[in-house]
């Protein structure tokens, strides 16, 4: 292109792009010129609600990475800081603003390191962003992760005419392995089950064995969406798609959920809390998931708390409950997803298997091969 001249649709001073935090870092604010000014008196803080929470991670997220971004003076820093800042508007998760930053914070340090302009950038250096993330020695996910991030940012240019549209012509594409989702054996649940001897962890996890909830979702669920008598727990807003659903309880988690709400600080809002802070977070549970498997002597299994998850959608799906039912269950936007537990719980498949080597079995085949 003849002219890479960067325009917004709309105007921005330079400080519209940092929070007070960043622009303090770096020497963006002005200082007032009073000596000693009257010290305001303290202002008394309300109770953090889940969305505040989520809206301070979010713009902590967003001040981390620009910060790295301005400290490195990196090529095209200013478009980088556009793109994040236009994420952070349609309002992107913390961890989405964390990852894409650290995408184009890489690539913008490969183009610096190769003296490439990111106004001139094109299939090749993508190519070598993805053979250096693979040299990082990165799950084949992580790299499929970063290169979407990337190829984010580079549609963001091309919209703005920053770049050529020419590179978005043929995506690299990685080959991801198809696995499948890990459950946990039956006998496996009831070892597990067995040793839950904390009322808050059984209630814990027994709601996620028996719900098929995110533990994202379940950390942030006010204990008033908790509706006890109709056996259901309402999601207002899923975790990954900000969709809300309905879930439903067995009789063993509503009474693990009695039992807890029976003994838990009515002050709280969130129906799980540590004794330090108002939310329990999630390195936390899975170290108590962690430690619960080592007491049922599983830990050598490779199970996860996620796994969980897992082991309810197999579950449902063997007792005779319909995809399209358990895909909202779990939340999902697309059938597919759900789909892939079909796989591991084939009952029909399974039955035919068996049916037709029983008939080998007894020498029931006299073809030739």
């Amino acid at each position: 292109m003849a002219d890479h001249t960067f325009s917004f649709q709309t105007t921005y001073s330079f400080s519209d792009f940092f929070s007070q935090d960043v622009q303090k870092t770096f020497g963006l604010l002005s200082h007032p010129s009073t000596s000693n000014p009257e010290p305001s008196p303290p202002q008394v803080q309300p109770a953090e609600t889940v969305h505040s929470r989520k809206e301070r991670q979010r713009r902590q997220a967003l001040d981390r990475v620009l910060k790295k971004i301005i400290a490195e003076n990196l090529p095209g820093q200013e478009h980088a800081i556009s793109y994040l800042q236009h994420k952070f508007r349609r309002n992107c998760k913390s961890c989405t603003l964390a990852s894409s930053g650290t995408a184009v914070r890489f690539f913008l340090a490969m183009l610096k390191t190769d003296s490439r302009d990111l106004c001139n950038v094109t299939r090749q250096d993508i190519e070598a962003f993805i053979e250096q993330e693979q040299d990082r020695g990165m799950a084949v996910r992580s790299v499929r992760n970063r290169t979407q991030a990337l190829y984010s940012f580079i549609g963001y240019l091309v919209e703005n005419d920053v770049i050529g549209s020419d590179i978005l012509t043929r995506r690299i594409r990685l080959k991801m392995p198809v696995s499948l989702p890990r459950a946990i054996d039956p006998a496996d649940v009831r070892a597990l089950l067995s040793v839950l001897d904390h009322t808050r962890d059984r209630a814990l996890f027994l709601l996620l064995l028996r719900t098929g909830m995110r533990v994202g979702e379940l950390l942030d669920l006010p204990a008033t969406d908790l509706n006890l008598p109709e056996k259901k727990i309402l999601i207002y807003m899923g975790e990954k798609n900000y969709r809300g659903r309905v879930v439903y309880m067995s009789e063993d988690a509503v009474e693990a959920a009695e039992a807890w709400l029976s003994i838990r600080d009515s002050r709280q809002e969130m129906l799980f809390y540590s004794s330090r802070r108002p939310t329990l977070c999630y390195a936390a549970v899975r170290n108590r998931f962690t430690k619960y498997l080592e007491k049922a002597g599983l830990s050598g299994k490779g199970y996860t708390i996620h796994c969980l998850r897992h082991t309810f959608a197999s579950e449902m799906l063997n007792a005779g409950l319909r995809l399209e039912v358990l895909q909202q269950l779990l939340g999902h936007s697309s059938l597919e997803v759900t789909r892939q537990y079909g796989r591991l719980t084939d009952k029909t498949r399974e039955e035919e298997y068996f049916r037709a080597m029983a008939v080998i079995e007894r020498g029931g085949i006299h073809g030739r091969y």
